[in-house]
């Protein structure tokens, strides 16, 4: 499977990505890439961008190619973390990147700070196939550990059948589904 980075300054560049079939990570289809970026296109100059569960990195590496100031890549995953380095090094951002070893289920503390955009796009299955369950409790930890600015962006990407309740603190302003896959945008909720 070929990965290519859409917009920016590594526009056309190929990224390295696992072996298709493999489950641990599904990257963003191109056409939803493009969509996503393009509604958040006025906010990513100069940004701080998180991408939780990072897979191969190729959202925070689009972020990068689109300007953002710095991108923190949160993967758990060894073999997704060395594709990570590899992808960032060969492009040549390693001075904005800042690629962390963290289970965003777990750890999520370490990764408190406050950060422009934050888009998360967790597996929809483990290697059983079995659907997972990602989204919700990730939100809940951003809000627990107060991340988001009163300005940021939080960006999810999820299975159509994957439940999502609502979030204390966070408003869903837009969503938008792209087959089997849903896509919202949240801001942190001021009342």
């Amino acid at each position: 499977m070929s990965l290519r980075v859409i917009s920016g300054s590594a526009r056309g560049r190929l990224l390295k990505t696992l072996p298709y079939g493999d489950l641990s990570v599904r990257p963003m289809l191109g056409r939803i890439k493009k969509s996503v970026f393009d509604m958040m296109r006025s906010k990513i100059a100069e940004s701080t961008f998180i991408d939780l569960f990072a897979g191969v990195g190729s959202v925070g590496i689009e972020a990068l190619s689109c300007g953002a100031r710095e991108v923190f890549f949160a993967e758990l995953n060894d073999v997704s973390l060395s594709l990570i380095r590899h992808n960032v090094n060969m492009l040549g951002f390693n001075d904005k990147a800042k690629i962390i070893k963290c289970d965003v289920m777990k750890n999520f503390v370490i990764l408190k700070a406050k950060y422009d955009i934050i888009f998360m796009g967790p597996p929809y299955k483990d290697v059983g196939k079995r659907p997972l369950a990602f989204t919700y409790p990730t939100l809940k930890n951003i809000v627990r550990y107060d991340v988001l600015k009163c300005d940021s962006l939080l960006i999810t990407q999820k299975h159509i059948k994957e439940p999502v309740g609502d979030v204390d603190g966070l408003e869903c302003f837009r969503s938008k589904k792209y087959g089997d896959t849903v896509v919202s945008f949240y801001k942190k909720n001021r009342t």
